[in-house]
């Protein structure tokens, strides 16, 4: 084999890796977030290789950009599992994903450039299209990145970075929202966002806020509703 012949086998390879590692990830990411893989389930490297068909290397690398996202665990006892979901600590969480709604909404109305409301109108665009699919991971995705959008128009950096990791950190709990739906999201919920534009626009800072309140306030309803009923269904079955 040449040198040529060599480096090319050694490019194809580094391909075949990548995109396996790819592959992995964003399958197990899915998963996880529609919660087809429940908290608390195993994760074992040979039984992904022997799915996947691949080599434990792309497994591990992929494993740990999942840990780094947290939505997987490795235990004292070297065991990895789907990442629990804090229930008992959704008051905090609550708590600062509003107040986070409410400040980036506000900076936004009052900072906010042309080319911001063309970015966060481009996000909505791709937000109503899932809803209308009843795409739910398109619509976690979209929905997300509509509110860094957001974030982004108001312009301080640790808000961004704040609030994008707070939105990562909640893409199963609002899986649970739109299941509350049936994934049939009501068309009001999906204008709300119009409203939140239509307030930065107007640079309503006041009005932006109040919205954003609003917003806020339905989703941890919504919420925390879905799980008390589904905590009383369970607890009715297993009497």
């Amino acid at each position: 084999m040449t040198a040529k012949e060599k480096t090319d086998d050694k490019e194809k390879q580094t391909h075949r890796r990548g995109f396996g590692v790819s592959t992995v990830y964003e399958t197990l990411r899915n998963e996880i977030i529609e919660l087809k893989l429940a908290p608390g389930s195993p994760i074992d490297e040979v039984q992904l290789s022997e799915r996947f068909e691949l080599s434990r290397t792309p497994i591990r690398e992929a494993l740990v950009k999942l840990s780094s996202e947290g939505l997987i665990t490795t235990l004292t006892n070297r065991a990895t599992i789907v990442s629990q979901i804090d229930f008992l600590g959704l008051p905090e969480f609550f708590d600062a994903l509003t107040l986070m709604y409410r400040v980036t909404i506000r900076l936004a109305a009052a900072r906010h450039t042309p080319e911001d409301i063309i970015n966060i109108r481009a996000f909505q665009k791709s937000f109503e299209t899932s809803v209308d699919e009843r795409d739910v991971l398109g619509m976690i995705t979209t929905n997300r990145d509509f509110h860094v959008a957001i974030a982004v128009a108001g312009g301080n950096r640790h808000y961004i970075e704040l609030f994008t990791r707070l939105l990562d950190e909640g893409r199963r709990i609002l899986r649970l929202y739109y299941s509350s739906f049936s994934d049939v999201l009501p068309r009001h919920y999906v204008t709300e966002h119009e409203d939140m534009i239509q307030a930065i626009i107007e640079r309503d800072v006041e009005k932006a806020d109040r919205i954003a309140i609003a917003h806020a306030d339905q989703i941890v309803q919504q919420i925390r509703s879905y799980i008390a009923a589904d905590s009383r269904q369970s607890l009715s079955l297993s009497l």
